[in-house]
């Protein structure tokens, strides 16, 4: 009798290997395979950021994918858990996962989880810590969103304030990727007071919209006006991940014209999550946190 696995040989045995620049094409037609976007400028910069493993299709191309991406010794995200359809059931996520966290270490661990991954992160240890929101539409701010005083663009002498805002929020360093973002960011914004800088956001696009993220400030009228001026003047319709825990944020959102697409489940595995998270807003990115 045929074997189940007939034109898939020897897969299982392929060792998960640490990916590279070169391996773009095939993680963007693994997407594909997977019916998501094909976004090329946000897999270069996990490719700068982060730390991209992979498994290789004998038969060609790129099995599956995960990102492990380090902020400091201490915290990790761990994201574009991607196998391919041809390749499903066969365990190849489980082994990406185990392979990730192996190489995390001894640190805390996150991910954002759809209902059809959760299942497999609760069997490698992850717990459920709460629920990110995923906005998306036509966001169309109102008179008062721009009165807040002390907003104005960034620019590279903000950037040492902005990290220390940014590790304050998130429990990390993120120096590598808040850096990156001053460049990857079609718009960057921060808030001062009093000579302090009390919020901070970008705004980057994907293929179909652009993400306001990340948000970091003081306050929700600090990130509404962040996001306001973010997105003036932004072609396409607008994106927001908010917790959930972010009520009053989820509320604006909404009366500017945003509506509800999806959620998704945060899972921390080795935790619990470090930071003000009360002032992290939305993040940079499901993926990036």
């Amino acid at each position: 009798m045929e074997s189940v696995f007939a034109g898939r040989p020897g897969v299982t045995d392929v060792p998960v290997r640490r990916l590279g620049p070169g391996d773009v094409r095939d993680c963007l037609l693994l997407a594909i395979d997977r019916q998501w976007l094909p976004e090329e400028a946000k897999w270069r910069l996990l490719f700068e950021v982060g730390e991209v493993y992979g498994i290789d299709d004998p038969a060609g191309g790129l099995a599956g994918t995960t990102v492990l991406t380090r902020y400091g010794s201490g915290l990790a995200a761990i994201s574009m858990v991607l196998v391919a359809s041809r390749h499903g059931r066969m365990g190849l996520g489980r082994r990406l996962m185990l392979h990730a966290l192996q190489q995390a270490g001894d640190a805390t661990v996150f991910l954002t989880a759809t209902q059809y991954g959760r299942g497999l992160y609760e069997k490698l240890g992850f717990e459920t810590v709460g629920t990110v929101a995923t906005h998306i539409g036509h966001l169309v701010p109102e008179p008062e969103d721009y009165k807040l005083d002390g907003v104005r663009p960034a620019h590279e002498g903000d950037l040492e304030a902005v990290l220390a805002l940014d590790a304050r929020a998130s429990g990390a360093p993120r120096t590598r990727l808040i850096t990156r973002l001053f460049t990857f960011a079609e718009q960057t914004r921060v808030v001062e007071r009093g000579g302090a800088m009390v919020g901070f956001g970008a705004a980057w696009r994907r293929v179909d919209h652009v993400v306001a993220g990340p948000v970091v400030g003081e306050s929700t009228a600090v990130a509404q006006a962040l996001i306001a001026e973010l997105v003036t003047g932004a072609h396409g319709q607008v994106r927001l991940d908010i917790d959930t825990r972010h009520a009053e944020l989820t509320a604006w959102a909404v009366a500017r014209g945003l509506t509800m697409a999806f959620d998704t489940a945060l899972m921390v595995h080795g935790g619990p999550l470090p930071g003000d998270l009360d002032h992290l807003f939305t993040p940079v990115s499901l993926a990036l946190g």
